[in-house]
């Protein structure tokens, strides 16, 4: 007898998840339910369409329901999953456009339900002037907004990942740009030395960095802070997001911190034949080994994988995450890996930071730019336990090597010795992760 695989979200976790287990069991009936317009979509490209460097918002998608539909997937798109039904192994989903409602059942689930822009309670923060960013249905709006925006005061609420990178997209666009911050500076995990040359980045492209304010209130044309107020015709959410996971909690499956999912290492939930992965979902963090609330589309990618290879059939494991990222304000690149200082600490770890500066090519290359790095350590063992970068062009993806040293649990001395390449173009002699990994060794 067909068994019947139901997949809720129709996005990065819940495809890859479709995908992999159509594949490694063809027999499989896999009907995926998507409440918006698009599946397999790249929200991490949305700043960049809003910037101007990509035409529109099709070119993020990867596979259309029709291009899943060649593989045997049936995605029932703008239909949403309002219960589910575990005991009985049933889903009840509306549809949206006609508002009927119907029960489906299923042999296995998968949850890929994915995350929501912040929308903390301050008044004004529904009005037609204030937009998120996670979803490309929210785009069209918004990025007539953007068109239109030269000259125009935006106000960026939240200096994080999603914030720095709208603060390029508007300033491109020639608008006055504001970024207002609760905390004392931008990317609040970066260490504060690095932070310092972010904020000169963010200046440096005419953007206003206001660390230390709290939004109080949002009206027709300003954004009210505890110190201020700032003329705003736009105000865009960059606060971050949190899981959808709702369904999950009525459902009594077990929640972790920020209230996402938690999942074995098969990505099973504490409900048997319930699987679930991405952004709705906490990892364990290879290096604190607790539960953690990263939503990146590259975890999400990975957790849909092992979902869908133990839903077709197979034994595959999550082996965790680092929470290794990238991004880009103009010309300023910054990447992270591991934990930082302070959470190294938190965590337990008798740990130390150093910080190097030195530059992204040979120093007398003409494209020559600066880049620091600062290296987390544990001492005693020196075993590496984190690296973040800041610089110019050619910096942020060093961070690939610090991650697969972390990845393996390698001191900061063996991967000081690492034969890493070398031409002039590329790096000094000394690569700035070779230089890093060697002063904070000697620091342990």
């Amino acid at each position: 007898m067909t068994e019947r695989l139901l997949v809720i979200g129709g996005d990065a976790a819940g495809m890859s998840a479709a995908s992999r287990a159509k594949r490694r069991r063809p027999s499989l009936d896999v009907v995926a339910f998507e409440r918006g317009e698009h599946t397999s979509f790249a929200a991490c490209g949305i700043p960049y369409v809003l910037g101007g460097d990509i035409a529109s918002t099709e070119e993020l998608v990867a596979r259309s329901p029709a291009e899943h539909a060649e593989h045997g997937i049936d995605v029932k798109m703008r239909t949403e999953a309002i219960e589910l039904d575990t005991a009985g192994s049933r889903v009840k989903v509306r549809e949206l456009d006609t508002g009927t409602e119907r029960w489906e059942a299923y042999d296995r689930l998968m949850v890929g339900t994915g995350a929501s822009p912040l929308r903390p309670p301050i008044d004004g923060i529904d009005a037609p002037n204030v937009h998120g960013v996670q979803h490309l249905d929210a785009v069209p709006p918004l990025l007539e907004e953007a068109e239109r925006s030269s000259g125009t005061n935006v106000v960026l609420i939240g200096a994080g990942y999603i914030g720095v990178e709208l603060a390029e997209a508007f300033a491109k666009r020639g608008a006055n740009v504001t970024m207002l911050e609760a905390g004392d500076q931008a990317i609040l995990r970066l260490p504060a030395d690095l932070a310092e040359d972010l904020r000169a980045g963010i200046e440096n492209i005419g953007v206003q960095l206001k660390t230390n304010e709290s939004v109080q209130a949002i009206g027709s044309d300003h954004v009210s802070t505890s110190e201020g107020a700032y003329p705003a015709d736009l105000v865009v959410l960059g606060l971050g997001v949190r899981p959808n996971a709702s369904l999950a909690k009525d459902a009594g499956m077990k929640l972790g911190p920020a209230g996402g999912i938690v999942t074995d290492d098969r990505q099973q939930t504490s409900i048997a034949g319930v699987y679930a992965a991405g952004d709705c979902c906490v990892a364990r963090h290879r290096i604190s080994g607790e539960l953690a609330y990263v939503p990146l589309g590259t975890t999400a990618n990975r957790q849909g994988r092992v979902a869908g290879t133990n839903l077709g059939g197979g034994d595959a494991r999550f082996p965790g995450i680092l929470g290794t990222a990238v991004l880009k304000l103009c010309g300023v690149e910054i990447g992270m890996t591991g934990l930082n200082l302070a959470e190294a600490l938190d965590a337990g770890f008798d740990a130390v930071a150093n910080t190097i500066t030195s530059s992204t090519t040979a120093g007398y290359y003409p494209t020559s730019e600066q880049v620091r790095v600062t290296m987390v350590a544990e001492r005693g063992t020196g075993r590496l336990l984190g690296c973040f970068i800041v610089g110019g062009a050619g910096s942020a993806k060093r961070i690939d090597t610090a991650a697969t040293a972390l990845w393996n649990e390698m001191t900061a001395e063996a991967l000081a010795e690492v034969d890493l390449s070398y031409a002039p173009p590329f790096s000094p002699v000394w690569d700035p992760i070779s230089i890093a990994a060697r002063q904070v060794a000697e620091a342990t």
